[in-house]
């Protein structure tokens, strides 16, 4: 089990529904990415045995910093979900929701419906804390669910015994339109010792740079800005400005087979489809290149389909 060197200033991956599956970890990791992040795990899921929800774990090849998101909020069922992840290796933490601002997740008390009751937020993360035996315990937060109350947030977090935070720069209401709040970031990481990561609307490697120098946080969280984009991971990790773009026909085409062999050939070429939008935007006659792939569900047509768009 490797520990996160915070000193370094490490890039995260992001969880995030629906993107963030093993084959999508194991390209950014490549790229330089230093943790990753499952997609959120339903603790009600895990606890009642999915087969879905265990496919979900599996840690990719490569992934060295591996840390599990849970959603929830009933203490048991949490506690009895840490003690199903203890039992499986290649994972080195376990990280609670706390930013999701989705209805039927909410709906539930959780995600970030936990910002409106911080006391049993607090008893969440002590519960995961003494039950997990993962090297960190970690919450990704937003700086609020209404009103802005970053700093008390962080300091509930810490005082519950977290190793870390995440902070993503909107409340919930905020959803992901309203501009971010690095500066509110910032105060978080002012009002705790533990390491904080920022997170929201780093979409450059510049804008990594300057949420770095606004924030002052030990490292940088991304998300959406790395789908289509995972090597903004190696251009902070060798400070580059820009990457050799012959590099995405290579990665793409090792995406696609990632996505066929985890879920099955045909069911992984139609779930890459999302993907090789995010990989086309940009790039002329893109919209033409994502009208043909949205009708493509065999194998070989697609790799034809991307190696003919994607060029030598």
């Amino acid at each position: 089990m490797l520990d996160i060197d915070f000193s370094q200033s490490p890039a995260a991956l992001a969880p995030l529904a629906g993107l963030t599956d093993l084959p999508f970890r194991y390209i950014c990791k490549k790229f330089g990415a230093d943790i990753t992040f499952s997609e959120m795990i339903s603790v009600n899921a895990l606890i009642r045995d999915s087969k879905k929800t265990f496919h979900m774990l599996k840690c990719a090849p490569n992934e060295d910093r591996y840390i599990i998101q849970l959603a929830g909020s009933d203490i048991a069922g949490i506690v009895q979900a840490v003690e199903i992840l203890n039992d499986i290796d290649g994972i080195i933490g376990i990280d609670l929701n706390c930013g999701c601002p989705v209805p039927k997740v909410t709906a539930q008390d959780a995600g970030s419906s936990l910002l409106r009751d911080l006391p049993h937020l607090l008893k969440i993360v002590e519960a995961i804390k003494k039950h997990s035996n993962k090297r960190y315990t970690s919450v990704k937060t937003r700086i609020g669910f209404s009103e802005k109350t970053p700093e008390i947030i962080a300091k509930t977090i810490e005082d519950a015994g977290a190793d870390f935070i995440s902070i993503h720069g909107r409340t919930r209401n905020g959803g992901y339109k309203a501009l971010v709040d690095y500066d509110a970031i910032r105060r978080a990481k002012e009002a705790v010792k533990i390491p904080v990561f920022a997170n929201g609307d780093i979409t450059t490697y510049e804008k990594a740079l300057e949420v770095k120098g606004l924030t002052k946080c030990e490292g940088v969280m991304i998300g959406r800005g790395a789908v289509g984009n995972p090597w903004i991971f190696y251009q902070l990790k060798h400070n580059q400005k820009s990457v050799d773009k012959s590099l995405i026909k290579s990665v793409v085409l090792e995406h696609l087979q990632f996505m066929r062999e985890f879920y099955k050939d045909e069911m992984g070429v139609i779930l890459f489809r999302k993907h090789l939008h995010a990989y086309s935007k940009s790039l002329p006659e893109a919209a033409a290149f994502r009208n043909r792939v949205n009708a493509i569900s065999n194998a070989d047509e697609m790799r034809l389909e991307i190696e003919n768009f994607f060029g030598a």
